[in-house]
């Protein structure tokens, strides 16, 4: 065995793993516990109990404490959330390296509902303590790991529109998926809509909680598929365990439409992606636009050998957080750069001018200047233009532009 290969849904409620090695699954709550005056440490319901004796100090909604950069004092001593989260991630995976006994993991991806910047940061850099060489942890979003769910089912899945209904204690989330297909290569667009509607689960409880919540999923229903013409809806989350609330709502959904259910969905659609990246040729050639990737493609002009042309920085579809390019240009008779954007309706191109104020004004052609590029989100893109100077005759004056460009 090279080293097991993860799927993992991140959650501030629960955490669900899958190994591609036979497909056992863990669910557990996002909680981690540290033993007072001892340094051991539990996750999951063992954290609960040892919480419940009075042993143990219990620290949970953890993606949020990431998120806000937040800390947690347990027996006198202050962790960051980056350490409360490595330390879950490291006794989550444990679960796995013990089932399948082996401490290598060559690929995990984590799926998590909203790719948040500072999230990210800190899930990227886990490898070192989770013994995970380089390169061997993606972060996608839930948008995505639905994505690669439906399009590891068969084609009649998806083969027309896509919907899906997740409810769980983190809320009531829609996504629709489409395949968009080109003649050169499909697109799949996927996108996620938190509902206004979300109730707590703890309604479900009571009879009268039972039934207002089966109306409020009709009237959502009835607003989201009505006048659609879908392959496939699916139902994820806590909420949909057991269905017999859902009366309504489910002879509703059932009607002209294939309905499945999926509890670990997520977490499988991470642990497909996680497969097909291990493969020298993807099983799913597709262009995928959803949270996390860019919905459009941007290019700079440029002239080569006397044409204008358009050189590219990114293309739609890329991972946002990859996307950074280092170009060096010379600039002839102008004190601008331009970029085209270029979505995937070709009719709403357009082209932004940033200008290079405070910069020197120097001879045709030997204003010499590098040009960087990244992305914060998938709608704002930084450009900082740095003064190269040129050769001998023109040593760089430290000028520096920085400039977020909205997508």
């Amino acid at each position: 065995m090279e080293g097991l290969v993860l799927g993992l849904d991140l959650c501030d409620a629960y955490t669900q793993l899958i190994c591609s090695q036979g497909e056992k699954t863990w669910t557990l709550p996002t909680v981690i516990c540290r033993k007072k005056d001892q340094d051991l440490w539990m996750v999951g319901e063992p954290a609960y109990a040892s919480a419940l004796k009075g042993d143990g100090v219990i620290v949970d909604k953890l993606v949020k404490l990431v998120c806000k950069d937040g800390t947690s004092t347990i027996s006198g001593i202050k962790y960051g959330g980056m350490q409360l989260m490595v330390q879950f991630l490291v006794q989550v995976l444990a679960l796995a390296k013990e089932e399948y006994r082996t401490d290598q993991v060559q690929k995990l991806v984590i799926t998590v509902p909203r790719v948040d910047t500072r999230l990210l940061e800190v899930l990227r850099t886990c490898g070192d303590y989770l013994g995970i060489k380089p390169g061997g942890i993606h972060i996608i979003s839930h948008t995505e790991g639905f994505m690669y769910y439906v399009l590891s089912q068969k084609r009649e899945v998806w083969n027309n529109q896509v919907g899906m209904f997740d409810l769980s204690e983190d809320g009531l989330c829609y996504y629709e998926m489409k395949v968009q297909r080109g003649m050169r290569q499909s697109t799949v667009v996927a996108e996620r809509e938190r509902l206004e509607e979300s109730f707590d689960l703890d309604i479900l409880n009571s009879p009268p909680g039972a039934k207002m919540a089966d109306k409020i999923l009709c009237s959502c229903g009835s607003r989201l598929l009505q006048k659609k013409l879908f392959s496939s809806v699916f139902l994820t989350g806590e909420g949909f365990l057991n269905r017999d609330w859902a009366v309504n709502f489910m002879k509703f959904l059932c009607t002209r439409r294939k309905v499945y259910m999926e509890d670990v969905l997520f977490a499988k659609g991470a642990m497909y992606q996680a497969e097909d990246l291990l493969r020298e040729k993807s099983a799913y050639p597709f262009v995928y636009i959803c949270e996390g990737r860019l919905d459009c493609s941007v290019a700079m002009k440029v002239m080569s050998k006397s044409q204008e042309g358009l050189l590219s920085l990114a293309k739609a579809g890329q991972v946002w957080y990859e996307a950074a390019t280092e170009t060096e240009v010379i600039l002839d008779n102008q004190d601008y750069l331009e970029f085209m954007v270029m979505p995937l309706d070709s009719k709403k191109n357009k082209l932004l001018k940033m200008v290079l104020e405070g910069f020197p004004k120097r001879e045709d052609k030997t204003l010499r200047v590098l040009v960087q590029t990244e992305f914060l989100d998938e709608r704002t893109m930084s450009v900082t233009v740095t003064d190269q100077g040129f050769g001998e005759f023109f040593p760089p004056t430290g000028a520096v532009i920085r400039q977020e460009v909205m997508l």
